[in-house]
């Protein structure tokens, strides 16, 4: 392993080691290679890559973007590239004031984003995006990176931050990124690999400590670990959630649909105890699912290239305070999702969208902590590119559903 001193997220000596040259010339395609986007990242921003032995299996990491992975690949540089990479901000050179979606599939964030323990809105401010503005430690301060080798990266970052109420935190996030094995998973779900399968996998481990002299008590509000993976949206992408058995008298009731207005009959749907989500990116919506009917594992499949993509995060049995999101004074700051998934669209009709992407995400319980105290999330992400016949064992056996029903879940009967 190489071990380094302490290198600020822009570091010249990691530029020295792990950027090339080469500069790809090509605009970005509807479905852009591994390698056309790393070598447009490395334009504008320095980039850490991750590779398995036999060079297909490549996950892309930023440091200065808060130890973003980017995009990744089960196919080498000529393979496709799973995660949304926003080409035109990037090449803008230039912050914007509320959010920087630079993109990326797997990015730390803390929450809660909305209601009176916001750390997101200043206190007083109205609950609107006009006065909406993502924190720089989780927008756009580098992180450090204190080592890293060919399948891992370990990024550290000391901040405070101030929620709506009042409130300081003096926290440590340290976050590492490193290669993980397709086929575990898989097995842990009772299913083999096929012959051939052409697979990728990585997994975010995040710490948060509390580095302040005074505990995070909820009545003053707490954070949560908050990650949140950005894909390319296409008509033909279809998010699924399994819920737990709890939900199966009444599955509406595990799900927040309310962030940005109802979600459409059309676009949301429930069958046999699974919600089925359009990404299309053409109507921004999220939904959230409680973490009494959540499972540890949420997906999507894209029908267009054949890829099954997998995420499984820690969920901890038994626990159910997660602080809550929702854009407004709340009655209950604890009754927040485990699991959310975004489509982004555009903001009012004809009007203009962040970009062409649907996220998956999982969230930590609401953190607790004693001063010097810890926490850790664990966010996995597989990608599985196959035939539909190969990818459908693996969609039932850990989504619930086989790839003809994800298929045609908005089809009307």
């Amino acid at each position: 392993m190489k071990t380094n001193a302490l290198i600020k997220g822009v570091s010249k000596g990691i530029l020295a080691i792990l950027m090339t040259t080469s500069i790809s010339q090509n605009s970005q395609a509807a479905s852009p290679t591994f390698g056309s986007d790393v070598d447009f990242l490395k334009k504008y921003v320095q980039v850490i890559v991750l590779s398995d032995a036999s060079g297909k299996s490549k996950v892309s990491v930023v440091p200065a973007w808060q130890g973003r992975v980017m995009t990744s690949t089960a196919n080498g540089d000529k393979g496709l590239s799973y995660g949304w990479v926003n080409r035109e901000l990037i090449a803008s050179r230039k912050f914007q004031p509320h959010i920087n979606v630079f993109g990326g599939e797997d990015r730390f964030w803390l929450g809660p984003e909305g209601g009176q323990f916001s750390i997101f809105f200043s206190k007083g401010s109205k609950f609107d995006l006009d006065h909406w503005f993502t924190p720089a430690p989780i927008d756009t301060e580098p992180y450090d990176v204190v080592r890293f080798d060919s399948s891992s990266v370990l990024c550290k970052k000391q901040f405070s931050l101030t929620n709506y109420s009042g409130t300081t935190f003096n926290l440590e996030v340290q976050r590492e990124v490193r290669l993980s094995n397709p086929e575990l998973l898989l097995r842990k779900f009772g299913v083999e690999p096929f012959k051939g399968m052409l697979a990728t996998g990585f997994e975010s481990i995040n710490t948060v400590k509390n580095t302040g002299a005074n505990p995070w008590v909820k009545d003053t509000g707490l954070l949560s670990i908050w990650i949140l993976g950005m894909f390319n949206a296409s008509e033909k992408a279809t998010v699924v959630i399994p819920l737990a058995d709890s939900a199966k008298q009444d599955p509406w009731k595990a799900i927040n649909d309310r962030y940005f207005g109802k979600v459409p009959a059309d676009r949301l749907v429930i069958k046999n105890n699974v919600v089925f989500f359009k990404a299309d990116a053409k109507y921004r919506s999220k939904i959230g699912i409680k973490p009494e009917y959540s499972k540890p594992v949420l997906g999507s499949y894209d029908a267009q290239n054949k890829v099954l993509t997998i995420v499984h995060f820690t969920l901890p049995e038994g626990a159910k305070e997660y602080v809550n999101s929702m854009w407004e004074l709340q009655d209950n700051p604890y009754a927040g999702d485990a699991v959310n998934s975004y489509n982004d669209g555009p903001q009012s009709p004809g009007g203009s969208q962040l970009g062409k992407f649907y996220e998956l995400e999982s969230s930590s319980p609401a953190l607790a902590l004693k001063p010097g105290e810890s926490a850790t999330h664990v966010h996995q992400t597989v990608h599985i590119q196959g035939s539909e016949k190969q990818l459908d064992p693996i969609a039932r056996a850990i989504l619930g559903a086989s790839i003809e029903e994800i298929k045609n879940a908005f089809k009307k009967k």
